[in-house]
């Protein structure tokens, strides 16, 4: 179970490297579009979180159901706007920077939260 534990965690990690990598990749363009690079890495890493939830809640360790619940509503919005916007041309410097935004503030729960609880 640990190793299905590991490999989610990666994919799930590789998921948000993949929307952040997007992000990246048009943040000094005029122009901003969703593209598959951010498509990809938002559902990638909101599956791989949700299936990562489900093998820890199976396993023996506490699971805390606040942080998870947390990221997955900013994991479930980051989809919905990546997908709403999928086929626009292009989007507003402010639909941009709150993807981004809202990523960043996903990745700092995710490692935060956890730390300020282990000590």
């Amino acid at each position: 179970m640990d190793i299905l534990r590991q490999v989610l965690l990666f994919v799930h990690l590789l998921g948000f490297a993949a929307l952040f990598g997007g992000l990246l990749v048009q943040a000094r363009s005029a122009d901003k579009s969703v593209n598959g690079l951010m498509r990809d890495g938002a559902g990638t890493a909101f599956l791989a979180g949700l299936a990562l939830t489900g093998v820890l809640e199976a396993g023996d360790g506490d699971v805390n159901h606040a942080k998870i619940g947390v990221k997955l509503v900013i994991g479930l919005v980051i989809l919905a706007l990546v997908m709403a916007n999928l086929r626009k041309p292009k989007i507003s410097a402010g639909l941009f920077c709150g993807i981004f935004a809202l990523t960043l503030v996903n990745v700092g729960v995710a490692i935060f939260w956890s730390s300020a609880h282990a000590a």
